[in-house]
């Protein structure tokens, strides 16, 4: 049966200013969005919210749903990621709780998308996802049943 990894981001705004996260991968430096793995009894939102807290130390809810994203890694892994956008009124400062987060940039699209120190193309493709300014309710995702139902 096929099994992709399911993994929420956030593309994280304010300011002409995008947030990422930097992670060193065998020793070098690369850029991602604050991203991870959907966690078992946790909603796609939950996981986005936790996500953007343990990688940023920023807490905040997404307010859109900007693409869904099929992509296989060069590794033949399949991923589905759900991107979301939280637009803040400030940059603001960072503190990662996560340890494979080495630090956090405030960069311009620009310097995203012309970067070679990118996790993945998912990253730029992010960012021209927000540039097209397309944004959908969070209303079109729903959870059901239990554990969901509180």
């Amino acid at each position: 049966m096929f099994s992709p990894h399911i993994t929420v981001a956030c593309i994280v705004h304010a300011k002409n200013q995008f947030l990422v996260v930097e992670e060193l991968i065998n020793g070098k430096p690369l850029w991602n969005q604050p991203a991870g793995h959907l966690e078992a009894d946790e909603t796609l939102l939950e996981a986005a919210e936790r996500e953007l807290w343990e990688e940023t130390g920023i807490r905040a809810k997404p307010q859109a749903l900007l693409k869904l994203h099929q992509w296989v890694a060069p590794d033949g892994i399949p991923f589905i990621r759900f991107l979301f956008l939280i637009e803040l009124e400030k940059t603001v400062n960072t503190a990662p709780q996560d340890s494979d987060i080495h630090c956090c940039h405030w960069l311009s699209a620009e310097e995203i998308i012309n970067s070679s120190q990118l996790r993945s193309p998912l990253v730029a493709e992010s960012v021209r996802s927000y540039l097209e300014n397309k944004v959908y309710p969070l209303t079109i995702l729903g959870s059901y049943g239990p554990p969901f139902t509180k």
